[in-house]
């Protein structure tokens, strides 16, 4: 344990996901110790993230502006809508170049231990987009772990719809895993062997 703000910092890195007592002094210390360290650069991206950064109105990703890059794309069909739990996870499947469709971020996934509902997602977001019978098919690429299979268990019960294919990402991805840690292969192969989900 250390005095004052160099032990307020390193418990504010440990605050953070994924990182532990140990990176946090590791990071604490590197900001200390690097001269060359911009941490006023540091302080105006974290201020910046802040303020300007937000999600997008259609799909829920990660915008700067009221809707996404994506969603903007006129290239991008509209007749596919791939489901997903976190923006993060757009990333993870765009790095493939396999899917050329939109996004539906959810915010999470359904997890009763949690307290995280259907109601806490952004499913009715997702029903209002397919209102129009404008999409035709819709990829469930919810995480493959328990919360991930609720979820998307969970969507293929809701989505019976007459010309709508729902399908769900194939095997390759690791039971108990995250997309965002899925190598670009077998995320794209999983993309590309998807199934149609039996009703």
């Amino acid at each position: 344990m250390y005095d004052g703000i160099i032990q307020d910092l390193i418990d504010e890195f440990g605050r953070l996901p994924g990182i532990g007592p140990k990176s946090a002094q590791r990071i604490a210390f590197h900001i200390l110790q690097t001269e060359s360290f911009d941490v006023s650069r540091l302080a105006q991206l974290l201020t910046d993230l802040r303020e300007k950064v937000r999600f997008c109105q259609i799909c829920g990703n990660v915008a700067e502006q009221e809707t996404c890059g994506i969603c903007r794309d006129p290239r991008r069909s509209p007749a596919s809508i791939c489901v997903v739990e976190e923006a993060k996870d757009v990333v993870a499947i765009e790095r493939t170049r396999e899917f050329r469709g939109l996004y539906h971020v959810l915010g999470g996934a359904i997890s009763p231990i949690d307290g995280i509902g259907p109601d806490d997602l952004r499913i009715a977001q997702l029903l209002g987009r397919l209102s129009d019978g404008a999409v035709t098919e819709v990829i469930i690429a919810t995480d493959p772990n328990l919360e991930g299979e609720a979820t998307a268990t969970y969507l293929t019960r809701l989505l019976v719809q007459p010309n709508l294919t729902v399908s769900r990402l194939a095997s390759g991805l690791p039971v108990g895993g995250d997309l965002e840690y899925a190598d670009e292969v077998t995320l794209g192969r999983a993309f590309e062997g998807r199934r149609t989900v039996e009703r």
